[in-house]
């Protein structure tokens, strides 16, 4: 998913913000290459065009959804790709193919769709950003999900490289200090 504006982040086209030189969509595409997943699809929006055109589309395929919102871009491209689906945002610059290939093994063991979460502990002791939480309210998603059915999973990890969304400034400085 890599159609965000950046806003809250103070920065136009979220996905090609830079942690220590490398754009996060890049960060992204390569750890969902070099996993266990198959092709890996870029849903960009009518906001972020230079994004567009920095994809490889030999690397990924590219296209277009509303930008009319996470949710209705999710729905589109879910039209596009079918189910089930792994579905990432494009502001988890310290996603890795292992870590991947861990909600895979997840999602295998799901009776259906799967919301991958961490604690909402481990945000705040890393100083990332909170914007929404499920369950009792202890969990943060990530960003990561395996769209398959109706019934939803929640997986929960402590890995600290899906803890780190980039939305604010001070998430881009944990994710450098990270990095």
């Amino acid at each position: 998913m890599c159609g965000g504006r950046g806003t809250r982040l103070g920065r136009s086209e979220k996905p090609l913000v830079e942690v220590t030189g490398t754009a996060m969509v890049d960060r992204v595409c390569e750890a969902l290459l070099a996993s266990r997943g198959d092709d890996v699809y870029a849903a960009v929006s009518p906001h972020t065009p230079r994004t567009r055109a920095h994809l490889d589309p030999s690397a990924v395929t590219v296209f277009e959804t509303p930008g009319e919102g996470y949710v209705a871009d999710l729905t589109a491209a879910l039209e596009r790709v079918g189910r089930p689906a792994l579905t990432v945002a494009a502001d988890l610059p310290l996603l890795t193919p292992g870590t991947v290939n861990r909600v895979l093994d997840a999602a295998a063991d799901a009776e259906g769709s799967l919301t991958v979460a961490v604690p909402v502990a481990l945000k705040r002791r890393l100083g990332a950003s909170v914007d929404s939480t499920v369950g009792d309210g202890s969990l943060a998603p990530t960003g990561v999900n395996v769209v398959a059915g109706t019934d939803d999973d929640i997986y929960v990890s402590d890995d600290t490289r899906l803890a780190v969304n980039v939305n604010r400034p001070r998430d881009l400085w944990v994710a450098e200090a990270l990095s």
